[in-house]
């Protein structure tokens, strides 16, 4: 096996393993605090099935952090399995934020097994709902620092460069790189989005298979609101982010929108298909990549024209970028309608082809993180640490990841498999009906 094959393999191995894990880290990081404001909203209008409906999403989510834990170990050792030469560079400025991960992880599952295991022991639920409080931050804390080390990745700083070797490192530096403001408020933005329209779709497949019980309906209410707010803050963050891109990786910027010559006054290129360097059957959008970049419709943005071809990411990011955009823009419009609709008392969102479209929200959002994780990390090839360090240069030399591919691809089909078992018999065993009825009888009794 050539050198070239082992660094193709080990991109695929990491790509796989991502791609896997970034599904429960989203709903790692963003469950948590649509848990705490179901309690929240339950105590404060004293209604017992938003209480009952962040138990339900409290015991399921235990499910997904037990996998990502899995999935997150096999990540760090894959750094180090696959990317030895990476590690060996740059290992001294990224253990920090590695270690910070650890640690908030471990500060957040002190936290939610202490939540778990004291429902109905405090009187006041007040006090019960402030353990949430450190699960969502330590849930937060995790992904900021893990996308710390990604944002290190595409705007390297902190440190200097003597014979080779990353010297006088300062890792709060690194840790402070250009892209870090506008990665870590995209991927929280992102993973409260997702999470959100998740459990909509969760609530209007149990209405369509039947269970018309007010507490579907609050569920479906309250987080298809969760879903607008944030998807409307995922939009603007996400113009943010084309500003960074346009300052620090312009490269990237003008691959993900064919943008091929430097010009003023640059047009959005949405959808189509490239022939060679001429752009067919797309919809094109005057001024508006000016407007991404730089505020400001005549302003010059940076072709494809200014960088060697060598470093040119490759051009079929352009599709990952639409889709993230496309079922982000539908995201927002669709929940937009849904809200506006509750609140006016129209009553086609109560049909079934409507519910079936909340139902198709959720693997949506899912698609739209897998195309802006694929766009992140591809869009910057060939780097892997960009402007110091090559891809190719960075990968293991060992002649075993073809079987670690194999390996790795039948643990993560069990533990996906796993998990929908898992998660289908524990809800199916408890369905809200027999819960509620559960806990009318123990209030009864008491009272008694």
């Amino acid at each position: 096996m050539g050198f070239e094959d082992t660094a193709l393999l080990s991109r695929i191995l990491t790509l796989m393993t991502l791609s896997f894990h970034i599904l429960y880290a989203t709903v790692g990081v963003g469950v948590p605090l649509m848990i705490m404001i179901a309690q929240w909203v339950g105590i404060k209008k004293n209604d017992d099935h938003y209480i009952l409906l962040a138990r339900r999403w409290a015991r399921g989510f235990v499910i997904t952090v037990a996998v990502g834990v899995v999935t997150g170990t096999a990540i760090g050792l894959q750094l180090s399995l696959l990317w030895p030469n990476f590690m060996q560079l740059a290992g001294n400025v990224i253990a920090l934020p590695l270690f910070m991960e650890v640690f908030a992880f471990f500060f957040e599952a002190i936290f939610l097994g202490i939540y778990l295991y004291t429902w109905d022991r405090f009187e006041d639920q007040r006090k019960h709902l402030l353990l949430l409080i450190p699960v969502a931050l330590g849930a937060a804390a995790s992904s900021l620092f893990i996308t710390v080390v990604n944002a290190f990745m595409n705007s390297p700083q902190g440190f200097e460069v003597l014979n080779g070797e990353l010297v006088n490192v300062s890792p709060l530096l690194a840790m402070l790189s250009p892209a870090m403001p506008t990665k870590v408020a995209h991927v929280m933005a992102t993973a409260f989005m997702t999470s959100a329209f998740l459990l909509a779709s969760i609530a209007a497949f149990r209405m369509i298979r039947g269970s018309n019980h007010i507490y579907h309906k609050k569920a479906l209410f309250l987080t298809m609101k969760l879903g607008l707010v944030f998807s409307i803050a995922t939009a603007l963050i996400g113009d943010f982010s084309g500003k960074y891109l346009a300052e620090y990786q312009p490269e990237k910027l003008a691959a993900a929108e064919w943008h091929f010559e430097t010009e003023e006054g640059a047009g959005l290129v949405m959808f189509g298909i490239l022939d060679g360097e001429e752009v067919k059957y797309a919809i094109k959008v005057p001024y508006a990549l000016s407007i991404l970049a730089h505020s400001l419709p005549n302003a010059e943005v940076t072709g494809l024209n200014e960088f060697p071809k060598d470093e040119i990411p490759p051009l079929w990011i352009h599709y990952l970028f639409d889709t993230m955009v496309t079922i982000g823009m539908w995201l927002a419009f669709f929940s937009f309608v849904y809200v506006a609709a509750a609140w006016r008392g129209w009553s086609f969102i109560k049909a079934k082809w409507f519910r079936w479209l909340i139902v198709a929200g959720g693997p949506l959002a899912l698609v739209a993180i897998e195309a802006g994780w694929w766009f992140t990390e591809v869009g910057r090839q060939p780097w892997i640490l960009r402007g110091y360090m090559k891809t190719s240069e960075a990968a293991t030399t060992s002649g075993q990841v073809d079987l670690m591919i194999i390996l790795f691809a039948g643990l993560y089909f069990i533990l996906g498999a796993g998990t929908i078992v898992v998660l289908s018999r524990m809800y199916k065993r408890n369905p809200v009906e027999k819960e509620l009825a559960d806990r009318e009888a123990q209030k009864g009794g008491e009272q008694e």
